[in-house]
């Protein structure tokens, strides 16, 4: 993630220290009272939280230093955050698959963007599909445990009896491994399935089929942090939240859905 890095050297000019917690969401497992033992351990007056989940964002609202969220379920809390727009570039990408004939669409997010409810971008899709008088259910918005056995279980059972004909992939991590599994099946992108990835990536420079994908720029998001930062400095109250433009990319991924036999 190149924005990190320009984000801690940003805030590094500025004069701020910048240190990275010793854990990730995922060794904390939205636990408040390891959250809370990593937070009385770490000498900080500020705190930028990437991807949290609404539990973790929630808890971090109601503690007395500023925070920030990049990314995740920030909606509606009291704090600053950034993220592009997802929604909207979603919106275009589902109607782009619905409008070459696909009917069994899935999108794969982790639990955290499903719970407590799905968040903006998974309602955005569930929501295209419904007005275009598609069926919603669970077999869209699918149930795993972030976990890489089950993450690969579940992806058995979807294209054990009616498998989706097309499929949008959050995090890159998770768009590779399905490429990996869909390989594994003898199943050819996008002739048997179309795939869509919900963020940029520099190695899909190296793909053929290329990618596609929804792309943002980071650079928005760098200086809208570096602009809190700032102001936290300054004893200024800052809780605004912002979304950065967003833009589905058309790429070889993506083709018209298989014709039934």
């Amino acid at each position: 993630m190149d924005y990190i890095v320009e984000l801690r050297h940003r805030l590094q000019q500025a004069g701020d220290v910048v240190q990275i917690a010793g854990q990730t969401m995922v060794d904390l497992r939205d636990d408040a009272g390891r959250m809370g033992r990593l937070v009385r351990s770490t000498e900080a007056d500020a705190w930028v939280v990437l991807g949290g989940s609404r539990r973790v964002l929630e808890w971090f609202s109601g503690r007395p230093e500023p925070v920030f969220a990049l990314f995740g379920r920030r909606s509606g809390l009291p704090m600053a955050a950034v993220g592009p727009d997802k929604p909207a570039a979603i919106v275009v990408a589902t109607r782009e698959l619905i409008g070459l004939g696909h009917r069994r669409i899935v999108l794969m997010a982790r639990p955290r963007r499903r719970l407590p409810e799905p968040g903006a971008p998974e309602k955005a899709f569930l929501g295209e599909l419904a007005s275009h008088g598609l069926a919603v259910g669970g077999y869209n918005l699918p149930v795993w445990a972030e976990t890489p056995d089950d993450f690969h279980r579940c992806l058995e059972e979807l294209f054990r009896v009616t498998p989706p004909t097309a499929m949008v992939i959050d995090e890159t991590a998770f768009f590779f491994a399905t490429l990996q599994f869909l390989s594994r099946r003898g199943l050819r992108v996008p002739e048997d399935v179309s795939l869509v990835a919900t963020d940029p990536h520099p190695d899909f420079h190296w793909c053929r089929p290329s990618i596609a994908h929804i792309t943002w720029d980071s650079g928005p998001l760098v200086r809208r942090i570096a602009r809190w930062a700032a102001n936290v400095s300054r004893g200024r109250e800052d809780r605004r939240q912002t979304l950065t433009p967003a833009a589905f990319v058309a790429g070889g991924t993506v083709g018209p859905a298989r014709r039934e036999k």
